[in-house]
């Protein structure tokens, strides 16, 4: 799938002076993957609520462009859509030639997917697909604009850890793989990118409500909102390094930090083990 860039919408004449300020300190633009539903949907939409201008990427071309219209009512902000598959080596690079002439400040790297069910079971080209998007893309694109506001001096990363970045989980051993990556990444490049006044913010969700369930194939029971997870975490962007929203995240990270890492793979596999049960 090649890349598709629309121009942008250009905001109608609005004062911004009622706006919260707080995160246009990093810069006037958010550039957000995965934002055509459900985490990087809200992301999109609570930047742009908080007076950003908002990069949408995602592959849905149609959705985005949507987007992009209502955000543009809504909040008298500027957008601008690039539909894109992360899985393709083409289409970061894509998006940061689309993005050179703009002042960002905020990554939020919320395009991802997972699968479940025995990893010797599943299709080889999904689970390098998974790899390719969850970590590829997410390393390619904290490279390029780690870089960016480490030279301006300002800026802030978000990346989409999960609760189960923290040990191995059978019945989803590739995607937890893939987490513990994102997890790892953003709690290295916290501390390098910390002397350039730049913030990185890993979010740990467990279940939230959103597409995410469907393509994974897994039943959720108590989930936490894609709204109070991109809440949370804009409100945390440079207070703490991980971030575990809602009461289940909290919980079960609090619970299962006591217990020896052999025990927390037994554990998160048992919780995995009833969320696909019907595989």
């Amino acid at each position: 799938m090649q890349p598709s860039i629309t121009q942008p919408v250009s905001a109608p004449a609005a004062s911004t002076n009622e706006r919260p300020r707080s995160l246009r300190r990093y810069g006037a633009w958010a550039v957000v993957t995965g934002a055509s539903d459900g985490i990087g949907r809200a992301f999109a939409t609570q930047a742009a609520a908080a007076g950003l201008n908002v990069v949408l990427v995602a592959r849905r071309e149609a959705v985005l462009r949507e987007l992009a219209a209502q955000l543009t009512a809504e909040h008298a902000v500027e957008t601008r859509v690039i539909a894109a598959d992360l899985a393709e080596p083409r289409s970061v690079a894509t998006v940061a030639e689309q993005c050179s002439s703009l002042d960002v400040g905020l990554l939020v790297a919320a395009a991802g997917f997972g699968t479940s069910g025995a990893f010797i079971d599943a299709p080889l080209d999904d689970e390098l697909s998974m790899i390719a998007v969850n970590c590829g893309a997410v390393a390619q694109l904290c490279h390029h604009f780690g870089a960016r506001f480490a030279a301006q001096k300002r800026g802030a990363i978000v990346l989409l850890s999960s609760i189960v970045a923290f040990q191995g989980v059978a019945r989803a051993a590739n995607y937890a793989a893939t987490k513990a990556y994102v997890q790892s990444l953003a709690e290295g490049l916290g501390v390098e990118l910390a002397p350039y006044g730049v913030a990185v913010l890993s979010c740990a969700p467990g279940p939230v409500h959103s597409g995410f369930a469907s393509r994974a194939n897994m039943t959720m029971g108590a989930t936490v909102s894609a709204h109070t997870v991109a809440r949370d975490s804009l409100a945390a962007l440079g207070s703490k390094g991980t971030l575990r929203p809602g009461l289940l995240s909290k919980l079960l990270g609090w619970s299962l930090a006591l217990l020896p890492r052999w025990a927390r793979v037994r554990v998160m596999t048992k919780i995995m083990t009833g969320m696909t049960r019907r595989l």
